[in-house]
């Protein structure tokens, strides 16, 4: 029988790693499964109803970012990376995949537990709204009873994070917003100081929302603070 707690999938080839993680979430009432590779996370992810990944990236047989592919090609499951790689660079291509944080090894409990309270609550907010709104600009629509981005008469494929990011921009369209504003209404309190965060966010939201990506209609970057939704 299926546990009401939320399911945790921890994935990393350190079991010392993979037991401090189980630990920190099993006593606070989480469940956790836990895997030592990508291959092993797939087979537990595709048979059990999953709430949240956390997984490293450097493990053998399947990576951690190919694991992220392949989730995504089915899920918008939120998903933790841990990585002894902290370069910003190496956050960027675990965002690219489709990651929704990243914390670097090693980290404390409490940094633990404060991003994946963060995660759930950003996907529950999406995925749980009855607010019957729709705000529209221009030829974007948000739909927040549905959960739908509607461009140009398409509806987009967003995950919770990109919904939540864009429905806040279009909110306060026409305002200069800074980087830790957007941090702390759309990623949460926790959060403030991870401009990399948003610069691989607004990218891809111009990705899907732009005629020309390279010269955005829409969302405006204002140098040094932050950026402007087009009112």
């Amino acid at each position: 029988m299926r546990s009401t707690s939320p399911t945790v999938l921890v994935v990393d080839d350190e079991k010392p790693l993979r037991d401090f993680v189980r630990r920190n979430l099993e006593v606070r009432n989480f469940h956790v499964e836990t895997a030592s590779n990508g291959l092993e996370a797939l087979a537990i992810f595709n048979t059990q109803n999953v709430d949240l990944v956390i997984m490293d990236i450097m493990m053998p047989h399947l990576d951690g970012l190919e694991t992220i592919r392949r989730i995504r090609q089915t899920s918008l499951v939120p998903i933790i990376i841990l990585s002894a790689l902290g370069e910003e660079d190496d956050k960027v291509r675990a965002f690219d995949m489709g990651a929704d944080d990243y914390l670097a090894k090693p980290f404390g409990a409490g940094e633990l537990l404060g991003r994946v309270k963060a995660v759930l609550r950003r996907a529950r907010w999406s995925e749980s709204s009855e607010v019957n709104e729709q705000v529209t600009r221009g030829e974007i629509t948000a739909d927040l009873e549905r959960h739908e981005i509607t461009v140009r008469g398409e509806i987009l494929n967003l995950t919770p994070t990109e919904f939540n990011l864009l429905v806040h921009m279009m909110r306060h369209a026409g305002k200069v917003l800074s980087h830790r504003s957007i941090l702390q209404n759309v990623w949460g309190p926790e959060y403030g100081e991870e401009a990399e965060y948003l610069r691989v966010y607004v990218g891809k939201l111009r990705q899907k929302i732009e005629v020309d990506p390279l010269n955005p209609e829409y969302l405006l970057t204002e140098r040094g603070i932050g950026y402007r939704f087009k009112g």
